[in-house]
């Protein structure tokens, strides 16, 4: 019976995508009775997903395996809260154990301000699965002990993070469930001021004693600095230990990380990989019509698509824009009309077409004033790194070239295309003065 079950999960495991057949497919177990299968899935939540969404694909693989077409059975497994989730203990695959509790109380941390919640997070075929890991974790049992959450600035990793810390820390007492949010480059300041301070085990402590479930934020930020690589990985093998959970985010896969230790990369790639896709027109109508209506601002079907037309790849700007709207409809005391909308658009980066590397390249070498030749040169003199830079980002942005592509249109590794663009990144959250003039020139490069 177990025999055919495997059969027909092999079967699955070849036909849909990986990460989705180890949250959803794995964890099933199966009875055959007659012409009918009973999968019983870890909880309700589980359970109703994969009817939704696998049940055909199921269907299908049992009938490539049985040779008829049997009847499908899902039903779910009541879960026990998230406060003890049952967890694959790294001694023992067959062992199981809930998140280690102190016999004390710990004192409550203070309240993090969570900017996010998972009610508005609007999901579509782009962030799916990442919504379903992320969720999943956070109200049943989980399958893996991290989840790593990939795309490029803007397509939600960040609300994601603050979801499930909002979701977490209001089910469960503070006291009971430590919820711990920190961007790497934090976490890096933390370790270096610890270092000045000789108070390393104190900073050791604070994250291996005390955290149930860590959150980390761009952790390509690590790439290049060892010392602190070795942290991080020593920090991830005691909380996966401890039973503890750990969700990463990323610009980049796992693989295209550079001059990261191999365990590290190893670790990222241990749990569930969720790569978040380019909204397409549909995803990006809807969202902005939920948010227009969040807002209180209407705003009609022809205007949703005129700004998701024009804003294709950054969530961020059209949620901007859709304020920037909001705001002059107020002021001027009007509803919102195409002209005002157009206005309003023209603050913003509209990509009425598709930038190839050609035109990128002519686009930073009119806004650095320079040559070919000097970008592509072996020069690090700042503006040259600057303009390097600058095309590195625009490239990842525009284009579908991989980073060893990129970095082979200006003799560069792809480890370097992968710190400039990281830079370039960095300025542009500081929203610094560099950081406003990359954005100009991609303007430029746009219109």
């Amino acid at each position: 019976m177990s025999n055919t079950w495997q059969h027909i999960q092999s079967d699955l495991e070849k036909s849909i995508k990986p990460g989705i057949f180890q949250v959803w497919i794995k964890p099933l177990q199966a009875q055959i009775q007659e012409k009918t299968i009973y999968l019983t899935a870890p909880n309700e939540f589980v359970a109703s997903w994969v009817r939704d969404r696998l049940q055909d694909s199921i269907v299908q693989a049992a009938a490539n395996t049985l040779g008829y077409t049997p009847h499908i059975s899902i039903a779910g497994q009541k879960s026990p809260s998230f406060a003890q989730p049952q967890l694959i203990h790294p001694s023992s695959k067959q062992q199981q154990a809930p998140l280690p509790r102190s016999n004390s109380r710990r004192p409550a941390p203070s309240p993090y301000r969570w900017r996010y919640k998972f009610d508005n997070f609007i999901v579509g075929s782009c962030n799916q699965l990442a919504y379903a890991a992320c969720s999943g974790l956070c109200n049943h049992d989980f399958p893996a002990s991290s989840v790593f959450l990939c795309s490029s600035p803007g397509l939600g990793k960040t609300h994601l993070l603050h979801s499930i810390g909002y979701h977490l820390c209001q089910t469960k007492p503070q006291d009971e469930l430590s919820v711990c949010y920190v961007p790497a480059e934090h976490f890096a300041n933390q370790m270096v001021q610890a270092i000045k301070e000789r108070d390393v085990d104190t900073f050791k402590a604070k994250y291996r004693n005390n955290v149930d479930v860590l959150l980390l934020e761009d952790v390509h930020f690590f790439q290049g600095k060892a010392k602190m690589q070795e942290e991080l990985l020593s920090l991830i093998k005691d909380l996966n230990d401890r039973g503890s959970k750990v969700v990463f985010s990323s610009s980049f896969l796992p693989k295209e990380l550079g001059k990261v230790d191999s365990q590290l990369t190893s670790y990222f790639c241990s749990g569930v990989l969720t790569p978040i896709q380019k909204p397409d027109l549909d995803f990006r109508v809807r969202l902005l019509q939920a948010k227009a209506n969040s807002k209180g601002l209407g705003l009609s079907d022809s205007l949703c698509h005129l700004i998701a037309s024009s804003i294709r790849s950054d969530v961020r700007q059209m949620e901007s824009c859709l304020h920037n709207l909001c705001l002059k409809s107020n002021l001027l005391q009007e509803p919102v009309s195409e002209e005002m909308t157009r206005e309003v658009l023209q603050n913003y980066s509209q990509e009425s077409s598709s930038p190839d590397m050609e035109d990128i390249i002519d686009c930073v070498c009119r806004a650095f004033n320079m040559s070919l030749n000097a970008l592509q040169s072996k020069s690090r003199k700042r503006a040259l790194v600057s303009a390097r830079n600058t095309a590195f980002y625009m490239a990842r942005r525009y284009t579908a070239l991989s980073l060893k592509d990129i970095g082979n249109q200006f003799n560069r590794r792809h480890s370097t295309v992968l710190k400039g663009i990281t830079n370039i990144e960095r300025e542009i959250c500081r929203d610094s003065t560099f950081g406003h003039q990359v954005l100009r020139i991609m303007d430029q490069l746009v219109k």
